[in-house]
């Protein structure tokens, strides 16, 4: 029996998946793994979240910032489908300008995607908030993806 292996990525095609969604799961290493689902924004070099200022996300990456982040599409039977996993490291941005920047390419996801505003429960925020109060408070880290030392995408075909 010939085994069959799952066709990989390349760069185009990933960065493609990666520009077309926005929903992704970090892995953070703890005692066990623990992974945390995300909203992300992606500017074509890099990866950013935003991260409420709460969870076991937070003591994890205090003591480890390597993570896994899984990004991916597939169709409801699976005939379709691609995945890609980049390992990095999370850092926080601090610069104020790059923040504001990057929290105003999260209002604008939304708006894009029109995503429930009960997303803004994930983002620190009451979905009652206006969406502007993402750049406007501050009550949520913004992490970019960094130092990625590898990248693995598979497709269907």
């Amino acid at each position: 029996m010939k085994l069959e292996k799952i066709p990989l990525m390349n760069k185009r095609e990933y960065d493609e998946l990666i520009n077309e969604c926005y929903v992704s799961r970090i892995a953070f290493k703890g005692e066990y793994p623990y992974i945390a689902p995300f909203i992300y924004v992606f500017d074509g070099d890099f990866i950013y979240f935003l991260s409420t200022r709460y969870g076991k996300k937070i003591e994890l990456f205090r003591e480890n910032p390597n993570v896994a982040v899984e990004i991916e599409k597939y169709s409801e039977n699976l005939s379709d489908y691609r995945f890609v996993t980049l390992q990095g490291r999370v850092v926080e941005v601090n610069d104020p300008d790059k923040k504001k920047r990057v929290k105003e390419d999260f209002v604008q996801l939304i708006k894009d995607k029109n995503l429930s505003k009960s997303i803004m429960a994930a983002l620190g925020h009451s979905p009652d908030d206006p969406l502007e109060s993402i750049v406007e408070e501050d009550r949520s880290f913004v992490w970019k993806l960094a130092d990625v030392k590898g990248i693995t995408g598979i497709k269907s075909s």
